[in-house]
């Protein structure tokens, strides 16, 4: 029902382009959690990954022998490995931090995804470049050092590696756009 009398100043709806926008860090915050949670999912992925390949270790480790395993001669892990399979559980801090939009928790987030995930990474790079390089220089398996059923370790190593590298890279950028949109929006307020 319309009113009789006569309308009031500034509710003519010519204002209704400002009344229908979103502030830019709410929507920066909500792709960039997105984005990083589509992240995480990967992350989760790769350590499936991971844990299918340190398996036949871990039951070792608790004198669980199963003939099937033992004779896929799966070489003994690298302690890289081991610490990048513990970045997973990081995971956990970030999801928390997105949910309270934490800066803080977020910044610790970075910091230990670097030391877990990035760091191994590269350091896995390092190891196995040598004879990723020998393999595709001579395409000859018997001049690489490390062999997995007669197929050159570095280059599954690597296929691996470059994923887990474009995975956390993408949670650096991600987490550390949704520290600055968050802390911009700490100093508006």
């Amino acid at each position: 029902m319309a009113s009789k009398g006569p309308m009031v100043q500034g509710t003519d709806g010519s204002d209704h382009l400002h009344r229908q926008t979103i502030a830019l860090h709410y929507s920066q915050s909500v792709i960039n959690k997105s984005r990083l949670k589509w992240s995480i999912t990967m992350h989760y992925l790769l350590f499936g990954l991971m844990v299918a390949k340190l398996t036949d270790d871990i039951l070792d480790r608790f004198d669980v022998f199963i003939l099937e395993l033992q004779q896929l001669y799966i070489p003994k892990p690298m302690i890289w490995e081991w610490i990048w399979t513990l970045s997973v559980f990081f995971n956990y801090i970030a999801s928390k931090a997105m949910k309270k939009n934490n800066p803080t928790s977020m910044k610790f987030y970075l910091f230990i995804i670097n030391l877990t995930a990035i760091f191994p990474v590269f350091y896995a790079m390092i190891v196995y470049l040598s004879d990723f390089l020998v393999y595709f220089e001579t395409r000859d398996v018997t001049k690489v050092t490390h062999v997995w059923n007669k197929y050159p370790l570095a280059v599954i190593w690597y296929g691996f590696l470059l994923v887990a590298l474009q995975v956390h890279l993408a949670q650096f950028v991600f987490a550390y756009k949704l520290i600055k949109v968050w802390s911009l929006k700490k100093r508006r307020e």
